[in-house]
């Protein structure tokens, strides 16, 4: 197959292959900043959804950043990779000093995203979690595990593309897995844009303000706007 233009088309393939999932009415689409906002935003316009974040931060190895060794995510939650801890010889103690620093930037994105507002609610509701990839799996656990702790009656992980191990380890932990590309092997998820520019947090807020105007009314709403407006239906 080939790569992805950008996040906005890897957004819009995933979208027609997540709509064929059967009852998704009221679902709420979450993406994981900031690179999975733009890809979740086209899922959420396909559907109709709400679209919200679930703020992680993975968590990496210090001699290799890009490589994760875990991550953490909203509300404590703390996922470690020790097969990955045990190959590159990092100490829970190592640990824990990345993982506070990334709790700072994990704080400031949700105050950022979010501000006081709470999470849009997701109890008793179906929920698709939505990044521009995986190839470890620990930052998508970690969001996986927040969806069950707020409640979530059926969880959906939709990724464009996703390592081989990744997938199969985090079957187990979803309702359904969505992806477009399965990769054998190590890779990075940049590997398969044509364009991966760094997505900044105003293209996460651009992106989050527009979504807004993509959940339609319900019947019941619709016709209460209708019978209180000037000229409504009888």
């Amino acid at each position: 197959m080939k790569r992805f233009t950008d996040r906005a088309d890897a957004g819009r393939q995933l979208s027609a292959r997540v709509g064929e999932l059967p009852d998704l009415v009221g679902c709420v689409v979450v993406g994981l900043p900031r690179g999975g906002i733009p890809v979740a935003f086209e899922v959420a316009r396909a559907l109709m959804a709400p679209l919200d974040v679930l703020v992680v931060r993975k968590v990496g190895v210090p001699s290799q950043p890009e490589l994760a060794m875990g991550a953490i995510g909203e509300g404590g939650v703390e996922v470690i990779d020790e097969r990955v801890m045990k190959s590159t010889n990092v100490s829970i103690g190592e640990f824990e000093v990345v993982a506070n620093r990334e709790r700072s930037e994990l704080e400031r994105r949700v105050l950022k995203y979010r501000g006081r507002d709470v999470p849009t609610p997701t109890a008793g509701k179906l929920v698709i979690i939505v990044d521009d990839g995986v190839a470890t799996g620990s930052s998508a656990l970690a969001a996986l595990r927040i969806a069950k702790a707020r409640g979530a009656s059926r969880i959906v992980l939709a990724v464009p593309v996703i390592s081989r191990g990744a997938s199969q380890s985090l079957r187990g932990e979803v309702d359904d897995l969505v992806t477009l590309v399965v990769v054998d092997g190590p890779f990075a998820v940049g590997e398969w844009y044509e364009h991966f520019d760094q997505t900044s947090d105003e293209e996460v807020m651009t992106c989050l303000s527009r979504a807004k105007n993509f959940v339609a009314s319900s019947p019941q709403e619709e016709t209460d706007r209708r019978g209180d407006a000037p000229g409504g239906a009888e």
